[in-house]
């Protein structure tokens, strides 16, 4: 694998000192990946919620961008984020806010959406 294919910032180091590791878990990541159930839109959404409650912007913008992708609106993006509320408090989800602000914006329109528009 090469260092162009990396979507994440610590994949480098790990791969640098751990090989075997990083392949590892990126094949068990892959596994997650292809999921059949939830549907990847709801998929997304799960993860970006994830990412929330860990006060994860990078993770934030990216599975906001992954969730536009595959169809999720930015009201979808912006609920699910208000989810977070009552067991997280309010200032993770207002601080992931602009962050998946920013992932949404820089996401393709869905491929429904773009053959729509056609």
């Amino acid at each position: 694998m090469n260092r162009r294919d990396w979507n994440f910032p610590f994949e480098g180091p790990l791969h640098e000192v751990f090989p075997a590791l990083h392949a590892a878990q990126n094949s068990w990541m892959s596994q997650i990946d292809s999921l059949r159930a939830p549907d990847r839109k709801t998929h997304e959404l799960i993860r970006l919620v994830c990412t929330v409650v860990l006060r994860n912007p990078a993770g934030v913008r990216r599975h906001a961008m992954l969730a536009k992708e595959v169809g999720a609106t930015w009201e979808e993006i912006l609920g699910s984020i208000m989810l977070t509320l009552p067991g997280f408090g309010l200032l993770p989800a207002v601080e992931a806010i602009p962050h998946a602000r920013e992932g949404f914006d820089s996401a393709p329109e869905a491929e429904d959406e773009a053959e729509d528009d056609a």
